[in-house]
This record gives C-alpha cells, sequence and structure tokens, in this order.
C-alpha cells in the first residue's frame, strides 16, 4: 500500500507542477506539486525499506533427548524482526 500511495503522490505532483498551468493568488501550485513529489519519493523509499526488513527471517531448530521417556524432541522456532511470537 505504501508503494502505491508513493506513486500516487508522486503523479499527482509531476501533474501540479509540470502540466498545470493555471494561476492562482493565494497558492504556488507549481511549488505544491514539488513537495507532493517529494513526500511521494519518501513514501516510496520507505516502503521499500519495509518491505526489506519484512521478507528476512530467523529459523532455529534444537534436538534434545527427553531424560523421563527417552524420546527425541525436535523443537522448531522462526521469527521474523517485526514478529514476536515464536511457532
Amino acid at each position: 500500500m505504501s508503494l502505491g500511495l508513493g506513486i500516487v503522490l508522486f503523479a499527482i505532483g509531476a501533474v501540479l507542477a509540470f502540466a498545470l498551468n493555471l494561476a492562482v493568488d493565494w497558492i504556488n501550485l507549481q511549488m505544491v506539486g514539488y513537495i507532493l513529489m517529494a513526500a511521494g519519493a519518501v513514501v516510496i523509499i520507505l516502503g521499500i525499506i519495509l518491505m526489506a526488513r519484512r521478507r528476512s527471517s530467523v529459523s532455529t531448530s534444537r534436538t534434545t533427548v527427553d531424560p523421563a521417556t527417552g524420546d527425541r524432541v525436535t523443537r522448531n522456532e522462526t521469527s521474523r524482526p517485526d514478529d514476536t511470537t515464536t511457532v
């Protein structure tokens, strides 16, 4: 969703900055377009960084022998940096 929002902000900003030839006394539409383009670029970069963080994961596997029954017990743990639960 953040990538889509960044692209939309950048596109609206580009239209305001480059394609729209309208003079309004109380606001500079070209400057608003540049601000929206900068905000869109920041949102795109943050979205890419957050997607890269979300995909990394850590997996741990342990095998022990239960002293009471002599059975082999395997425990698997999987965690992601943004996920605090352990499976």
